[in-house]
């Protein structure tokens, strides 16, 4: 089992959701933590809320859109001497709109945000986690899985994450990766999903307000981190649909058609 005592880990999204909720647990574990995101007032708040238990922690704005401000970090952490243990890609949007009437200007957006600003951090981090090692972990999602309904851009973009991260691990056996799968998680990852022209909703869907409570979704995401697992399924009865996808795929079809998208 991994420790977690004074190392650091550096979480991208950091500032709410599962990727706040985690900084806590990493805290909690004696964990370091760079917290990364667009908005410095809720990066502030939760290393505030992570020094309090304890432990070291720093803010620094990323928008994972631009490479420039993850060049900015990355000579950051090195001109800082920080030796980073853990990346948590957590930063990510989501999309509520039908295939074809999603603007190609979406898709690309989040597959910059969701795919390429994290694969972007570990290339430019390659040298230290090659010389010492390192533990990826990824938040993903069901929708990494399988394809699902108002979600094509945002399934595609899971899908690539988990294509990528398992290369890695299967090429550096130094780089350790774990792929975190929640389904509805209580965050406001619906809300902030973006419609066919790139606006977000600013919608709760119902199946989010009612998901699966996001301080037992890290607390089950850092046993698994702990314990190196190279995948974690995390949530409530809607993850019964990973199973079925993959190992009775037409009651999987069946069921993603009748279920609700929201």
């Amino acid at each position: 089992m991994l420790t977690f005592k004074d190392k650091t880990v550096l979480i991208t999204g950091g500032g709410s959701g599962i990727g706040e909720a985690l900084a806590y647990e990493y805290a909690r574990k004696g964990t370091h933590v760079i917290l990364t995101g667009r908005r410095l007032e809720t990066l502030d708040k939760v290393a505030e809320g992570c020094r309090a238990l304890g432990v070291k922690a720093w803010c620094h704005t990323v928008d994972m859109e631009q490479a420039a401000t993850i060049d900015e970090l990355v000579k950051w952490i090195y001109a800082e001497g920080h030796q980073i243990d853990f990346l948590l890609l957590n930063a990510g949007i989501s999309q509520r709109a039908l295939t074809l009437e999603t603007d190609i200007a979406v898709d690309r957006r989040l597959m910059e945000v969701n795919y390429f600003g994290g694969v972007y951090l570990v290339k430019s981090l390659k040298e230290m986690f090659l010389e010492r090692g390192a533990h990826i972990a990824l938040v993903s999602s069901v929708s990494g899985v399988f394809g699902f309904p108002v979600r094509s851009a945002y399934c595609a973009s899971k899908h690539a994450i988990h294509g990528f991260y398992e290369t890695i691990a299967l090429e550096y056996p130094q780089i350790k990766t774990t792929i975190l799968i929640p389904g509805r998680i209580h965050t406001d990852v619906s809300k902030n999903a973006l419609d066919g022209a790139g606006k977000a909703t600013g919608i709760m869907d119902p199946g989010q307000a009612t998901g699966y409570d996001v301080k037992k979704c890290a607390r089950k995401a850092i046993r698994a981190i702990a314990h190196c697992r190279h995948e974690q399924v995390i949530g409530g009865f809607d993850t019964i649909m990973v199973p079925f996808y993959r190992y009775i795929t037409p009651l999987f079809r069946l069921i993603a058609r009748n279920v609700s998208a929201r």
